[in-house]
């Protein structure tokens, strides 16, 4: 081959050079999974507390195989999906009570966040029989009862129970309608912001089960169009209440098996607009004996928790525990029962820490004290210790400890500085540590209820060699910003070469909404490695977490109450003053960008805040909190009938005449969860402001905008977008 010029030759070898350079690529990062950490699948700890069991795939099927904690040696093989006569490609398991049955899902659908309905068999572990349930039907949240003789489940509204024995089922409600009336089953709302989906429970004694219903029938439905290539796109109609609207009303149930009949109805009190003290929500609710339950209530201000029991055949509910905030109080989710005391968590000191409660006392005690947040509660052993993770030593690291029931001789179990969490066995002997920090993949570990390592796991043996032949890899830095008195935690990502006498673009990475962190020291997957392949391409890389986020005490996280935006998008301003100060950041070149509630933040910013940024990225952004759900808003805004000022001083909507700077918007037409009405009003109002921007949408893609290549094309997109706009 003849080359025509000098030029056009060192125009290809620069060109090679430069290809050979490049370490990063989208294609890597989202669609080939070249960077994913190991991990442990379906793990399940047994009765006994010494073995657990987990899910292997091969190409000849699913094995789920048991093992010991002690010695992590194989105990035998329960079940392989390849001895079946007609194999099942299974996707999910449980045991039942006594482990002598695995209940078996397969063709697993996607409903909305956490929902799912599939095909459902019990496999029995001693005579190898497989059974269907449901007749083959697609059902949801399939439970085997204790006894192990029944299983019910929700179907089209409706509760059922299958028998095993005869294959026979039962009808259990008849009145279940869609958009109407939901038996044993959550609405989408609960879904999302109380993470409660499956809505019964089999008491302990297999004799009763307790359910919610909902009538949603007068709550306002919303709608979008399923484009799926149809020659007539469907319309997608569901029920979805927005700040200030009507909820469903709720009920909790009791139906008894053998004779077939509901035996009591607990009602709340519900909807009232001229009394937001009345409770209107159950969040939680738990047997703890085999006629008792347990139940969290909350009012619509969810700033009065009632923590309450309920016996079968009585209408009226003893409370047992109070809670009041001049703010919010969050649902209660680390809470166990043993014998007369309940144990939960609570941030009446200020700070989130472990409780006991004497359920027939009412006696209060404090287990865990000090300035700063447990962030889970793993559970007791029952007799002696309590175990948790907390941000006691920093609000960006997390460890691992275990405290006496008492209150006493707290004990650290986890030596590795950056991010802890921790798997329980059964009786709390054994814990499965998953252990990563800003800067590696980490590693998964075995150990005992002292602290005591007994093995590895996985180790990322792999990923770290990948990790470390990459020629571009910079790394992840800490560090604190004041803004307006406040120390914010940060950290910030320089190119690899990076000279502190040139002048660099930078991007801020954000979330911000309430209790949330993006500062931490744990590994970050693929957003860490798009992060990498922007520094390569010569960006600065800055997150910060603002006031209104997490693990620094309840008066740093709900300081953002009745107003949210407004201190977040000062602290964000607060950050870009900072950046511009540095002599290696070019001022003419600050983005921002974020995703949901972070794509509200980045659309504030190049409005309201557009002297401090020049390029936004807004993927399925709030643009005004009126359209969003109601459980999520009025936590932390009230009503708009109450707070109008509140909703209106940070709506992006109400700042379009101030977007200077180059602004992307990106939304999902399926976005169930934050809709695409919000992008469609801020287009309309940038038009009417004639302001030019970018708009870019994902049919039929919901909040996660994910599927296929989805992922790769949009983060091809943002990438190139980035190149050409900041």
């Amino acid at each position: 081959m003849q080359f025509k010029s000098f030029a056009a030759l060192a125009i290809i070898i620069l060109s090679s050079t430069l290809l050979q350079a490049q370490s990063f690529t989208n294609e890597d990062i989202w669609l080939n999974s070249k960077y994913s950490s190991e991990q442990v699948y379906g793990l399940r700890s047994m009765n006994d507390g010494e073995h657990y069991t987990t899910m292997e795939r091969s190409k000849n099927g699913v094995t789920i195989s048991k093992y010991a904690y002690a010695t992590g040696e194989k105990v035998e093989d329960l079940f392989s999906s390849s001895s079946l006569k007609n194999p099942l490609t299974i996707q999910d398991y449980a045991f039942s009570d006594d482990e002598t049955q695995l209940l078996l899902k397969t063709n697993v659908e996607k409903i909305y966040r956490y929902s799912t309905k599939e095909n459902v068999y019990v496999y029995n572990l001693s005579s190898k029989q497989l059974t269907s349930i449901a007749r083959g039907e697609k059902i949801m949240y399939a439970t085997i009862s204790p006894n192990g003789k029944l299983v019910a489940y929700v179907k089209n509204n409706n509760l059922y129970f299958n028998n095993l024995s005869d294959g026979s089922v039962t009808q259990i409600t008849t009145d279940g309608k869609v958009n109407e009336v939901i038996n044993g089953a959550t609405d989408w709302v609960y879904e999302e912001e109380f993470a409660l989906v499956q809505a019964f429970e089999w008491s302990p004694d297999s004799r009763h089960i307790a359910f919610l219903r909902f009538q949603e029938k007068e709550v306002k439905e919303y709608s979008f169009p399923v484009y799926e290539e149809n020659l007539y796109p469907q319309n997608y109609e569901y029920k979805y209440p927005k700040a200030g609207e009507d909820n469903s009303i709720v009920s909790l149930l009791y139906y008894n098996i053998e004779y077939q009949e509901l035996t009591g109805v607990i009602k709340v009190d519900v909807r009232n607009a001229k009394n937001m003290e009345s409770a209107e929500y159950i969040p939680r609710f738990k047997w703890i004996a085999s006629n008792q339950i347990i139940i969290q209530q909350l009012n619509r201000h969810q700033n009065h928790l009632t923590i309450s029991l309920s016996e079968i055949g009585k209408s009226d509910l003893k409370e047992i525990y109070s809670e009041n905030s001049d703010r919010y109080i969050e649902v209660v989710d680390g809470w166990e029962q043993v014998g007369k005391t309940l144990y939960f968590t609570s941030e009446q000191s200020g700070y989130n820490h472990i409780y006991s409660l004497n359920t027939q006392s009412g006696s209060l005690s404090q287990l865990t004290n000090g300035e700063w947040d447990v962030t889970s509660f793993y559970g007791t052993d029952g007799k002696s210790y309590a175990y948790f993770q907390s941000a006691e030593e920093s609000p960006i690291n997390r460890s691992v400890y275990r405290i006496k029931l008492n209150g006493k001789e707290k004990q650290k179990l986890t030596t590795e500085t950056g991010w802890n969490n921790a798997d329980f066995s059964e009786g709390m002997k054994y814990f499965i540590n998953n252990f990563s920090s800003a800067n590696n993949p980490g590693n998964i570990t075995l150990m005992d209820a002292s602290g005591k390592t007994i093995r590895s796991l996985k180790d990322n043996a792999k990923l770290n060699t990948t990790l470390s032949n990459l020629k571009g890899k910079t790394t992840k830095e800490f560090f604190t910003i004041e803004v307006e008195g406040n120390q914010l935690n940060a950290w910030m990502m320089k190119p690899a070469n990076f000279n502190k006498s040139n002048k660099y673009p930078v991007l801020l990475t954000i979330y911000g909404g309430p209790g949330s962190q993006q500062v931490v020291d744990r590994w970050g997957g693929a957003n860490y490695m798009w992060h990498q392949l922007l520094t390569e391409k010569g960006y600065i890389v800055v997150s910060v977490d603002n006031r209104g986020t997490g693990a620094r005490g309840a008066d740093f996280k709900k300081c953002t109450y009745l107003n949210l935006g407004e201190l977040e998008l000062n602290d964000f301003m607060g950050t870009a003053e900072y950046l511009r100060s540095q002599s290696y950041v070019d001022p003419e070149r600050i983005g921002i960008w974020g995703w949901s509630y972070g794509g509200y933040m980045s659309s504030l910013a190049i409005t309201k805040g557009s002297d401090f940024f020049n390029a936004a990225i807004a993927v399925a952004p709030v643009t005004n909190w009126r359209f969003y759900d109601n459980i999520y808003t009025e936590r932390y805004m009230q009503t708009p009938q109450e707070n109008e000022g509140g909703y209106d001083q940070n709506s992006p909507l109400n700042y379009v005449e101030q977007l200077r700077g180059n602004y992307l918007l990106i939304h999902g037409t399926a976005d169930d969860n934050v809709h695409f009405q919000n992008s469609a009003e801020m287009v309309n109002a940038l038009v009417k402001a004639n302001k030019d921007f970018d708009f870019f949408m994902y049919p039929d893609k919901n909040h996660s905008i994910y599927g296929g290549n989805t992922r790769l094309h949009i983060y091809n997109k943002m990438t190139n977008w980035l190149l050409e706009n900041l």
